[in-house]
């Protein structure tokens, strides 16, 4: 009886390569609802990405955020907005449970336990910078500038970022890229 030939699709091999290799990433959060302190005061300094309701964003915390990932943590809707700090992906995409409970603040009735809309990851502390990166900082150097966080009418809370931009960001904000 001849051996089975393999059935590993194109999409597997090319997932399981994606997952390997480390991305960057830049993720929202008004600071007056969940900023960088409050995640490194959490008890384990990890905490979960829950309520992105946009299906562009959810698409990459579903499909492209891998565990290992590193991000920056931005602080939207404050003056100065500004990168505050990073964290590390831990767990990679899996069901956002706050969009099937009534009582949470980002609830979704349409969203359904068994074929799940919304997705989260949870990610870890690693640094707070001992000054935030403002826009205005990344709007000067040649390497950030063009970030998408700065192009116009982008209002995405997960966008990715090349490590170029990795890079440049912290050296703008004096510390060593981990």
């Amino acid at each position: 009886m001849p051996a089975k030939k393999s059935t590993s699709s194109k999409t597997e091999k090319t997932q399981s390569a994606k997952s390997s290799e480390k991305r960057f990433w830049l993720f929202k959060s008004e600071e007056s609802c969940y900023s960088i302190d409050h995640l490194a005061a959490e008890s384990n300094k990890t905490t979960f990405w829950d309520g992105i309701r946009n299906y562009q964003a959810r698409n990459m915390l579903r499909d492209d955020v891998q565990k290992g990932d590193l991000v920056f943590f931005y602080h939207s809707n404050t003056d100065p907005l500004a990168i505050a700090g990073t964290a590390r992906v831990v767990k990679a995409g899996y069901a956002d449970h706050t969009a099937f409970d009534p009582i949470e603040k980002h609830y979704d009735p349409k969203s359904n336990p068994d074929e799940p809309t919304w997705f989260m990851v949870d990610i870890k502390f690693v640094k707070k910078f001992p000054q935030p990166v403002t826009r205005a900082m990344l709007k000067e150097d040649p390497v950030t500038a063009n970030m998408m966080v700065l192009a116009r009418g982008s209002r995405l809370s997960v966008q990715p970022v090349t490590q170029e931009e990795w890079e440049a960001v912290h050296r703008l904000a004096g510390v060593k890229a981990p």
